[in-house]
């Protein structure tokens, strides 16, 4: 019997992911792409190649995973962070491009959805997902129901009047000013000189050097502190934290991390919080949006 499948596909700032997915979350056939740095026009011309070399796989549905707010009455994408699109209906080009169901929710969003339902979060009944990648975003699941809504989670307010916020955000000492692969990379270049990333750290750090070490607990202390306020307010079964950076630094982040939520969150969560990696590595926002496409087959958005 023919297993349908559906096209995910994972905008980032830095690279689009895409592929052929299952109900089950297995992974065929996948494309990444680096993301254009130019116009609009240039990431979706992008986002439709994929989509375009994938189609004829037999796919019954896409799902799109985009670092952009999207306004629920509409459906519309409204703006992104570190990209320069915006104002984009990423369901209705599909329709009318490949005239298959097509979904679209923010890749934090969809990362959340992947790890609760088939990843770190399978049994949550409230869960948090932080994505450590090129910025930092973030999914909630209340109440056993993912939370559609703008949960900016990357822009949590950590150090006030910190370092600025990167792309289009004029806010300061937000999370993902501090904790994200480009937080590293700037860590980086100040220890090892210009051109060097946060590859490099965690390789240093990994290989004993105590100043890689350092920095990284720091980074790691950080996004304790939002996980700390962020439990205050959500309650959470389980912290999953993933993304490109974050499941490549986890071991040297996630501890650190646990302790500084600690000491912000309020009994029980003080000694009950629960920090995990994500299970579904750096598929997870790939997984998220097929799931997105899925929802779409099914009509349940």
């Amino acid at each position: 019997m023919y297993e349908e499948r559906v096209i995910g596909v994972d905008l980032g700032g830095t690279k689009v992911l895409a592929g052929l997915v299952a109900r089950d979350g297995t992974i065929g056939r996948t494309i990444e792409i680096p993301t254009p740095d130019g116009s609009a026009e240039d990431v979706l011309r992008v986002v439709d190649s994929v989509v375009d070399d994938l189609i004829a796989d037999r796919a019954v549905a896409i799902g799109y995973g985009v670092p952009l707010n999207i306004d629920r009455r509409t459906g519309v994408a409204l703006r992104a962070i570190n990209l320069p699109v915006h104002d984009i209906h990423f369901p209705d080009r599909a329709r009318a491009r490949y005239s298959l169901p097509a979904g679209v929710e923010n890749d934090g969003n969809a990362a959340a959805l992947a790890e609760w339902r088939l990843g770190a979060g399978r049994g949550a009944h409230d869960l948090i997902m932080l994505t450590l990648g090129t910025g930092v975003g973030g999914g909630l699941v209340i109440e056993d129901r993912l939370y559609r809504g703008w949960a900016e989670l990357g822009h949590t307010v950590v150090v006030a009047g910190g370092a600025p916020c990167q792309g289009n955000c004029h806010g300061h000492g937000h999370l993902e000013a501090v904790a994200s692969g480009q937080a590293a990379d700037r860590v980086a270049a100040e220890l090892y000189g210009p051109g060097a990333e946060a590859p490099l750290l965690v390789e240093r750090a990994r290989a004993g050097d105590e100043t890689a070490r350092g920095a990284l607990a720091e980074i790691g202390r950080l996004l304790g502190i939002a996980i700390g306020s962020l439990a205050n307010i959500f309650d959470p079964d389980v912290v999953v934290v993933g993304g490109g950076f974050g499941a490549a630094a986890a071991d040297l982040i996630l501890e650190p991390a646990l302790a500084a939520a600690r000491c912000e969150a309020i009994q029980p969560a003080d000694g009950t919080l629960r920090i995990v990696q994500a299970e579904l590595g750096d598929e997870a926002g790939l997984i998220g949006a097929a799931l997105v496409g899925f929802e779409a087959l099914d009509g349940v958005r």
